[in-house]
Parts: structure tokens; sequence; C-alpha cells
């Protein structure tokens, strides 16, 4: 069926001046096949802005969303990051400070609700803020919050308030870290939404950011969900990310290991506990992702067997669309604790310091990495 706008010229939305689209959903500019013939035609996400108070996500590809923040710079700004403490590796905007220049940076770390409630807090800070030194991401305040709970968005709001001045309020984000439920949230509290939606183009894109105004004649700027490639939870079936991306808090599962012994996380990822001493590691992961114990020679034939049912999500069917694994060798130094993270699934923390070799199979492309022990 041919595309209902080519034939009309570019149809951009009212809102935002983004070309309108009615092919997909999750792309910025869409507009219902029935739309077309409002006056005036607006995209989804302002049409939600501007009739429901609120923001619903769109997303772009990396070099997109770089040719975004590249501008920023040059803008008076307050950024606001936020990132999904349960994927914060595979989430965090690697290079953002050279983007935003020398302006101010608040990072929102959300899903705080998906950790025990017996977590030292002010070690997580301690520990984010190691992360973003290492990262050199500078920031003016690291704000633990959850949107789910509605926890940390009061203090996050005041933060904005004490340090926005005249500036417009930019955020930033990778895809499902729940940035579409604080812009709501900013809206709610700072938006007089009977004013129109205005056009915020920058040269050299095809891709607006939708500007929100404030009762104070500045802007919040949304900015599109960026996808990060590397996170399972963008190479997975959508079925199956329910299993992988955790709803309620976690509860870690530890596993006496004897070396020689392998971990299966469904068929999505296994640990190997390649050679030392016998010891534990405690696994966060989420509770419908089923963990298998098996010998590590009987690992490769358990795989080839059962993965897509016993070892499973994903199923049978949807096996074959994820790359083939590839194998991450970590040796875990005397004296170090560790967790061997796989994006968007989850870490193995490693609890003795008597030191480890180990090793990670993931489908190639998943970011897997050694870090700190976050708990």
């Amino acid at each position: 069926m041919k595309d209902p706008i080519e034939g009309q010229g570019v149809l951009k939305c009212s809102g935002c001046g983004i070309e309108l689209q009615v092919s997909n959903p999750d792309l910025p500019g869409y507009v219902p096949e029935q739309s077309l013939g409002n006056n005036p035609v607006v995209c989804r996400r302002c049409f939600r802005i501007k009739n429901y108070n609120e923001a619903s996500s769109v997303t772009v590809d990396q070099d997109e969303f770089l040719r975004l923040l590249s501008q920023i710079g040059g803008k008076k700004a307050l950024v606001i990051h936020i990132v999904d403490l349960f994927d914060f590796d595979g989430s965090l905007i690697s290079g953002l400070q050279r983007f935003v220049g020398n302006n101010p940076v608040i990072l929102a770390v959300n899903k705080i609700d998906l950790l025990p409630k017996v977590t030292n807090w002010n070690k997580v800070i301690n520990w984010v803020q190691k992360q973003c030194k290492e990262q050199g991401l500078k920031t003016e305040e690291i704000i633990l919050c959850s949107a789910k709970k509605n926890q940390g968005f009061d203090r996050l709001l005041d933060a904005v308030a004490e340090r926005r001045g005249s500036r417009d309020v930019y955020v930033v984000g990778a895809t499902n870290v729940g940035k579409s439920t604080l812009i709501n949230r900013l809206i709610r509290d700072y938006s007089d939404l009977e004013q129109e939606l205005t056009v915020s183009r920058y040269p050299g894109t095809t891709l607006d950011m939708v500007s929100i105004p404030l009762d104070d004649g500045h802007f919040i700027i949304d900015t599109p969900g960026i996808v990060y490639p590397w996170r399972y939870s963008e190479m997975v079936d959508r079925k199956d990310l329910g299993a992988i991306m955790p709803e309620n808090p976690l509860k870690p599962m530890v596993y006496q290991l004897n070396e020689g012994q392998t971990l299966f996380f469904g068929g999505m990822a296994r640990f190997d506990f390649i050679q030392g001493e016998r010891q534990s590691f405690t696994c966060f992961v989420s509770s419908r992702l089923k963990i298998h114990r098996t010998k590590l020679e009987k690992a490769d034939s358990l795989f080839e067997e059962h993965a897509g049912t016993l070892l499973s999500p994903p199923n049978t069917e949807d096996l074959g669309k994820l790359p083939e694994w590839t194998r991450h060798e970590i040796r875990v130094p005397k004296g170090a604790k560790l967790d061997l993270f796989i994006s968007g699934l989850g870490w193995v923390k490693v609890n003795s310091d008597q030191g480890a070799l180990t090793a990670i199979h993931a489908p190639k492309g998943v970011k897997v990495v050694s870090r700190p022990c976050l708990i």
C-alpha cells in the first residue's frame, strides 16, 4: 500500500515541526493515518503532550542522537541525564560531557526500587560518583529515584528549581530508562499547556526535539530516547522483555561453585567458573529468568540440545533471531570484588577475594564488562 503522505509533499507537525510519517509508531513524527485530515495535524507525541499532559517516548539511533546532543553545548541549558540503575553501564551516555560543555548536569538514577530494601544508598551514590568520574562526567547532583514508586522525584524537581535559573531544561536518556515519566512530572509541575507547542529545530538534522513551554517563558526540551544496540533489551523479541527486565525488587541468588561449573540464565547468557577455589557468586537478574547449573564440560552440549526449551527464554522460534554468542574471559584478581555485568540482563557479583578465572557468554554485541561491586 502506498504511504498516504507520499504525493502530498512534506507534511510537518504543527506542534514541533517534525516531518510526519504513518509507518512506525516508535519513530519520531508518527501520526495515525486517520488523523491526516485534521487541521492542524500534530504528531502523536505532541498530541499526547497537548491533550493529556503526557510525553510519549520516541527513539533514534546513536548517530542521530549524537547530532542532537552536539547542539546543547552552545545553549544555556540545565541537562537532566536519566539512567537505569539496573543497566547503569548500558544506559549511561558515554562522552556526554564533551557535548554539554559547561552546562550543569543533574544525574537522575532511576529504578532504585529494584534493589533490595537493605541497600546502603550512600554507598550507591558513592559508587555512581566513581563511575561518572571514570567516564569524565561532571555532575551537579546525583539523585536516586524511582519513577514507578514516585520516590526521589520531589528532590529532583527541587534541584531543577534551584539550578535552572534562566536556562532551558534538556532531558536526555536511553530507551526504557523512565524518561517519559520524568518529562510528564515536569510538565505537570512547571508547564502552562494553554500555550501552543513551539518548533525547536536544529540545523543539520532531520529530527526535531519537542519544546514544552514553561510558565516563565523557558522550555523543557524533550529529546528522543537513544537506542544503544549493546543493551540486551534492544535485541530480544518484545514478548521476552518481561522475562529479562525486572519489575519487582531483585532477589539475589547465591551459588556456591566449584571450578568447572556453569550457570545458564535461561537461554540468554552463561557464566563459567573456570578456575579458582570454591567460592560464592551472587546473581542479580530478573526472578522470571530461570538459572540452571551444570558442569562446564557439559555446558556446550546442554545448550545445543535444550536452547529454546529447558533453557528459555528465548523460545526455539526466537532463538535464531539473536546473534551467536561471544565468549568474554574475565580474570578476577585476588583482593578484587567485582560485578560481571551483562547490559540489560543483570550481573554476577564475585563475593570472594581469592581471585578467579571466569567467562561470560552472551550474544555478539551485548556489552559485557567487569566493574566494582554495586552492592
